[in-house]
């Protein structure tokens, strides 16, 4: 449990939330959702392209996503999301659109992709659903 009023370093953070994925597994997740939900097949060629990686690294990923439960995957096939991971990727995909509207209304630009990637995987349910609610609000 997280003491309110004690300092701890960002991984002391995460250890104590005793998160099971990275900030990588979402960044990842959030793609295939995004693939997936674009009609198109989930493959780790697309997948490795479509976030600039090599696609031994997202082979790797992919599997780590697997042992999560979040993806079903053979190799050389296609990359499915379970339930869960669809769950988990439509959340992700509305936090970054959220943090993206946000920050935009805050520095009045139209492209605030870089700073929402950096932030994005270091705030709570609840600060992303309350900053959804002011945007509704302006």
């Amino acid at each position: 449990m997280i003491e309110k009023n004690k300092f701890y370093t960002l991984k002391g953070y995460a250890l104590q939330e005793g998160k099971s994925i990275t900030s990588s597994m979402e960044d990842y997740l959030e793609m295939i959702y995004r693939i997936h939900i674009g009609g198109d097949a989930v493959r780790i060629g697309a997948l490795a392209k479509s976030i600039n990686v090599k696609p031994s690294s997202a082979s790797k990923m992919v599997d780590n996503l697997r042992k999560e439960g979040l993806v079903i995957s053979e190799k050389y096939g296609y990359i499915k999301l379970t339930d869960a991971g669809i769950e988990l990727g439509r959340y992700l995909v509305f936090r970054h659109e959220t943090l993206h509207r946000f920050l935009c209304y805050i520095n009045q630009s139209n492209n605030e992709l870089e700073q929402v990637e950096k932030i994005e995987h270091f705030i709570n349910v609840q600060t992303i659903m309350n900053i959804q609610k002011l945007l509704d609000e302006l």
